[in-house]
């Protein structure tokens, strides 16, 4: 009799929708009424990445701004009528600690009723907005849990000049214990290479050449036995987006490094690996009993 053999591990595919001038990049070289000019792209291009997703049977997180669902409600239910779990990106991508405890709590509960009423699904998760919950925003996850929220996903666990825990757990893990109640946080996949985190999301994806991910990815479910969790932008797969003079030459190449290949590189990693959403593969992430904890501030 041959032997058994473990089934693949579902990885976990995460997309951050937000237009492509949401980034640092831009709202360091251009203005507020510069950045209002930019035409919108995000529903062509999230629309091509959720064909892509439907083309190889892989299904994902996605967090959404609150201003995309406010502009684009048609968006964020098709994401859902195609099997994709909705989560919470914050309204506009203004960072945690830019916004303080309290905007941060109106922030969180306006985006999360907003996504509800265009997905028709409850909103378990939250991202940060450039992985901004840091060690100086330790009141973030306790008011997460009070809005609703039950994980968090928003620590990077590498060395990075903008965000980053290298010393954090590489995978889900109790953040924050309220109440008697566990919420959880599911950290942004790493390898582990020379004795440090490999990152292997957003513009590392696009910068890493395919050989390289296909092997982190497998040292991710071989070695460690878990799944990987992938992030990506919509804009990531737009090599046409807009190219406004001003960026720095850092700015210009961490955001339009690898572009062209991206769409080629996410269709055989989708290809080869199985994908699904945080709430399907970490189902300790889901509220047992609450889908909406009552807010500490109502």
């Amino acid at each position: 009799m041959l032997p058994e053999t473990a089934p693949p591990l579902l990885n976990v595919l995460t997309v951050d929708v937000e237009e492509y001038y949401h980034g640092v990049e831009f709202t360091a070289a251009m203005s507020r009424s510069q950045l209002r000019q930019l035409p919108s792209r995000v529903v062509p291009s999230t629309e091509d990445l959720l064909d892509l997703c439907e083309a190889r049977g892989a299904r994902g997180t996605f967090f959404v701004l609150g201003v995309i669902a406010q502009r684009y409600p048609r968006l964020v239910r098709t994401i859902a009528e195609r099997g994709h779990e909705i989560a919470s990106h914050g309204w506009d991508h203004t960072l945690v600690d830019v916004l303080g405890p309290q905007r941060f709590r109106e922030d969180v509960r306006r985006t999360k009723r907003v996504l509800e009423q265009a997905a028709g699904q409850a909103v378990w998760g939250y991202r940060a907005p450039n992985y901004s919950i840091r060690r100086d925003t330790p009141w973030a996850f306790p008011t997460l849990w009070e809005e609703g929220y039950a994980y968090d996903s928003s620590i990077h666990p590498i060395a990075h000049d903008r965000y980053g825990f290298p010393d954090a757990p590489r995978f889900p893990h109790v953040a924050v214990s309220v109440n008697g109640a566990d919420f959880w946080e599911v950290p942004v996949g790493t390898a582990r290479a020379a004795g440090t985190n490999l990152p292997i999301g957003g513009g590392f994806f696009r910068l890493f050449p395919l050989r390289l991910l296909r092997g982190a990815l497998r040292s991710i479910n071989r070695r460690d036995r878990r799944p990987a969790v992938l992030y990506v932008h919509p804009w990531e797969f737009d090599p046409g987006q807009p190219r406004p003079a001003g960026m720095s030459f850092m700015h210009r190449f961490r955001h339009y490094v690898g572009l062209k290949g991206s769409t080629a590189k996410l269709a055989a990693l989708l290809a080869e690996f199985a994908f699904t959403s945080i709430a399907i593969a970490f189902p300790q992430v889901r509220p047992a009993r609450r889908l909406h904890a009552p807010s500490a501030a109502s």
